[in-house]
Order: C-alpha cells, then sequence, then structure tokens
C-alpha cells in the first residue's frame, strides 16, 4: 500500500554513499525532509533532477529540511556520482528496492523506477507528495513551495 500525504513516513535505515547508515527517524523532531526516489545514477534525468536539488540545497538547509536521494544504485554508484556532480546532500543505496517498495513508489511503463519526491515535516508526518518522471526541476519547486508552507 502507497504511503499517502498525512501518513507517518516510515522509517527506515540504508547506507549513504558514505558507507554510514541513515535512519529517517534521525532527523525526527530536528528536520523536515525532502525524500527524493529516482531511478539511476548518472542518467540525463536523475543528473538533471539532482543537480536541481543541488543548487538549491542552501535553500533547503535555510528552510530547516534535509535533502535525501534514494536509488537502487550500490554506495560506490551513489560515491562516484555525488562526486561527479557536487552533491551536498546525502544519497541512500536501496538495493533490493525495499524502501522504494514500502513507499508504494510505482514504475514507469511497470519497468523503469519510479521518480517520486516526499516532502516530510520535522514530526515525521508526509506532507506532500510529488510524482513526475520528467518534470524534474518540479520536484524541487513544489518541496520548496510546501516547505514554505510550515
Amino acid at each position: 500500500m502507497a504511503v499517502k500525504v498525512g501518513d507517518m513516513a516510515p522509517d527506515f535505515t540504508l547506507p549513504s554513499q558514505s558507507g554510514e547508515s541513515v535512519s529517517l527517524s534521525d532527523f525526527r523532531g530536528k528536520k523536515a525532509v525532502v525524500l527524493y526516489f529516482y531511478p539511476k545514477d548518472d542518467t540525463p534525468g536523475c543528473t538533471a533532477e539532482s543537480c536541481a536539488f543541488r543548487d538549491r540545497y542552501e535553500t533547503f538547509t535555510n528552510a530547516g529540511a534535509e535533502v535525501i536521494g534514494i536509488s537502487g544504485d550500490s554506495v560506490s554508484s551513489h560515491r562516484q556520482f555525488a562526486s561527479k556532480h557536487s552533491l551536498p546532500f546525502t544519497l541512500l543505496s536501496d538495493s533490493g528496492d525495499r524502501v522504494r517498495k514500502l513507499y508504494g513508489v510505482p514504475a514507469t511503463l511497470w519497468v523503469l523506477p519510479g521518480r517520486v519526491t516526499y516532502v516530510i515535516d520535522k514530526d515525521g508526518v508526509v506532507r506532500h507528495i510529488f510524482n513526475s518522471q520528467l518534470d524534474f526541476q518540479g520536484h524541487v519547486n513544489e518541496s520548496m513551495e510546501i516547505l514554505k508552507s510550515f
């Protein structure tokens, strides 16, 4: 069953590009989280989306939020992707797509892993969901608008 607006965001723990374990609950009570699921490191759309989050990262942190990207790529793939594009935020490796399934992120055309962003407030409640495979900038813009509202 897919996560919906108003639900408590399911907790998880995954390895980051540095190899350390990161849990969603690490941020609860401290920061809002913009959690974006994307299909694959270093593909044109995913690079555009990740770089758009990078370019506005300071605005997100000033709004009291942390940006976290998740895909099924390996820790080493994330490390290379983050380094190549100077991504200042955490990328988490969801090998086996366990967290993707936990959140109910739909596939595009039943094959391509979906591109969905969840805005989670500091209490852990999902406040907004943006689902678009092609509107890379929309993930960033909508997330920022929702953060400004709380």
